[in-house]
């Protein structure tokens, strides 16, 4: 009971921290927003965006499109709206998935130490002397592109960032006093590693996940952009702004607007993730 009641206040107080961040507050009422427009896109958009309407193509704002219409004549904002669902997907996806590989590639390896450590960290090092978008994109060649695929080669590229981050968090938890008790009843590793070990050396990697969606977010568009990521006629931020830089001279709010809601997007993932690594922070007493 006492454990929980420790936890709580805890909690309490890193949430007390962070509503005092106001940068921190706005973009986590951003990114709700943006949740809540990709979780009822159907219901927000006016038209489906794959809606065709062919007599009207490249057509400015109106009433019936207030941002106006692409090449072959489908609602921009009904398109901005679904392919907020694409690239959330890509974000979330990717970092939970790298983030649980790399939990157990950096608890092995900061827990047991020695010869497997340096094995993991090793293999580690090769991995990461490859540009992360470089491999990305030579992941998403080779598996196909699509949309799944994309979410693969990204989440795989991302993998050495939580693993190095939750490795170096344990290996400042692993001689601690509790660590040595629950060794000296006979516990099991796995046991010791989940119920001790991990909660007292996750806060750095929740906010390397915080920050990391805004980077898939990224990458996801990019991949899009050059024609690996969500294929036509899906509504992805990356693929609308590769579809409207042939337009760029005439109509350059086709490639703009997406634009714009990657950058909103990655800013407010980046400044939450500013916010809760000084939260999180125990040396802040504000």
């Amino acid at each position: 009971m006492e454990k929980k009641q420790k936890s709580r206040s805890a909690s309490a107080e890193v949430w007390r921290r962070l509503k005092k961040n106001k940068v921190a507050m706005v973009s986590m009422f951003v990114l709700l927003l943006i949740f809540l427009i990709a979780v009822f896109a159907p219901l927000l958009a006016p038209y489906s965006f794959e809606e065709t309407h062919t007599e009207r193509p490249l057509e400015g704002s109106s009433k019936e499109f207030l941002l106006g219409t692409d090449r072959i004549g489908r609602d921009v904002l009904s398109r901005l709206l679904y392919g907020s669902r694409q690239s959330l997907q890509m974000g979330i996806f990717a970092v939970v998935g790298s983030t649980i590989i790399g939990l157990c590639i950096g608890s092995i390896a900061g827990y047991y130490g020695g010869v497997t450590d340096t094995l993991l960290m090793r293999f580690l090092d090769i991995f990461q002397g490859i540009p992360m978008f470089l491999l990305t994109v030579t992941l998403a060649a080779v598996l196909g592109p699509s949309l799944r695929n994309a979410i693969i080669a990204i989440g795989i590229a991302m993998i050495p960032g939580p693993a190095r981050m939750i490795r170096a968090s344990i290996l400042s938890v692993r001689e601690m006093e509790y660590i040595e008790a629950a060794k000296s009843i006979d516990l099991s590793s796995r046991r010791i590693i989940i119920r001790h070990v991990l909660p007292n050396a996750i806060a750095p990697v929740l906010v390397s996940f915080t920050m990391g969606m805004g980077g898939a977010v990224l990458s996801g568009a990019g991949l899009s952009f050059i024609g690996l990521g969500a294929q036509p006629p899906t509504a992805e931020w990356g693929a609308m702004i590769s579809e409207g830089r042939n337009f760029m001279r005439a109509q350059p709010q086709l490639a703009m607007y997406p634009g714009i809601c990657v950058m909103i997007t990655v800013l407010a993932f980046n400044m939450l993730g500013d916010g809760l690594r000084d939260a999180l922070d125990p040396r802040l007493k504000n």
